[in-house]
């Protein structure tokens, strides 16, 4: 076990990042087609190839699942995912040819760094490249380069936020694993101690409560912040799930959000997460579920601990907060 989401056998991880850009894209590949789900709460998100993913639509399995940074510029990831797919002979059956089914979903992360350096199809097809098992680099890579958490006073006096991955084993070899982006709007508190980790930074040192904060201003500012936050996860299992369990899991997997990330799900945020069944194992539907809010939880957690500073943005470990 790597508490990884790559301990689901099978599951290969690969990140494409770049610092300078203070942007990257994550990819998961599950070649041979996995059952999945998603589950949007936030209000802004970037998103593509999400509806399919409903129970009623046709198509039962995907081939990979990408999170990136770039805003929606970022979305053109998923087409080189696509292409190293295609070129593996990976798809849909369609008859005439294979097509590679590649959920998407992106966070905000254009003021850290070089704006004008986005995900493209190269970098998704790299992400490929480099997606391997073992262990899944966390902190600065990938989906959670530019990330950021606690915006409410201004970009600037945000906390470094990260991509970090977790996962749980239970009897029977049943597998629950997460993977998230952590660039949220409000704070990250660690649900072990009640304690802000990661948010909005006082000028004299210290956090501020970003509800309290919006409270004193009245919202005077707060519009100028839509969009430019979202955290991005997947939960995924070697249990056994349809595409309206998957969907379960998903829905159930935002608890864990909601346990670190305060406030989550806002108008500012376009949180989405997927959940993904690669495998035959047995498990209860509600169990899976609930695991995957844990796992969840405690990935955005290492996120934070893993992230480090980049283009004048403290971690916080260099706060001496962890």
């Amino acid at each position: 076990m790597y508490n990884a989401l790559t301990d689901v056998p099978g599951l290969t991880v690969g990140h494409w990042t770049n610092l300078a850009g203070g942007t990257g894209c994550t990819v998961i590949l599950c070649p041979e087609g996995g059952v999945a789900g998603v589950d949007v709460r936030g209000t802004a998100p970037g998103t593509r190839e999400t509806d399919l993913l409903n129970p009623v639509c046709m198509v039962d399995k995907v081939h990979a699942i990408l999170l990136g940074g770039g805003s929606a510029f970022g979305l053109a990831a998923a087409d080189g995912v696509m292409q190293w797919l295609d070129e593996q002979g990976y798809g849909f059956d369609v008859g005439v040819a294979r097509v590679p089914i590649v959920p998407a979903a992106i966070l905000f992360d254009l003021p850290l760094g070089d704006p004008t350096i986005r995900p493209t199809a190269e970098s998704g097809y790299a992400a490929c490249e480099a997606a391997c098992e073992g262990p899944v680099a966390e902190g600065n890579v990938g989906a959670g380069t530019g990330a950021a958490a606690g915006k409410v006073m201004g970009f600037n006096r945000a906390t470094k936020g990260g991509l970090g991955t977790a996962s749980i084993r239970i009897d029977g070899g049943v597998v629950v694993a997460a993977l998230v982006a952590a660039n949220p709007f409000g704070q990250i508190v660690d649900p072990a101690t009640g304690r802000i980790i990661a948010g909005p930074r006082k000028p004299g040192g210290g956090f501020a409560d970003t509800v309290k904060f919006a409270q004193s201003i009245m919202g005077q500012t707060l519009a100028k912040l839509a969009g430019t936050n979202t955290t991005l996860a997947i939960i995924a299992t070697n249990a056994r799930l349809d595409k309206a369990g998957a969907s379960k899991v998903a829905q159930m997997a935002q608890d864990g959000l909601a346990r670190t990330i305060r406030p989550s799900h806002t108008h500012f945020d376009g949180d989405t997460i997927f959940a993904l069944s690669y495998g035959e194992k047995q498990a209860d539907l509600s169990l899976v579920g609930a695991l995957g809010a844990d796992a969840l939880a405690t990935a955005v957690v290492r996120a934070v601990h893993a992230a480090e500073p980049l283009h004048g943005i403290p971690s916080a470990r260099s706060l001496g907060v962890i």
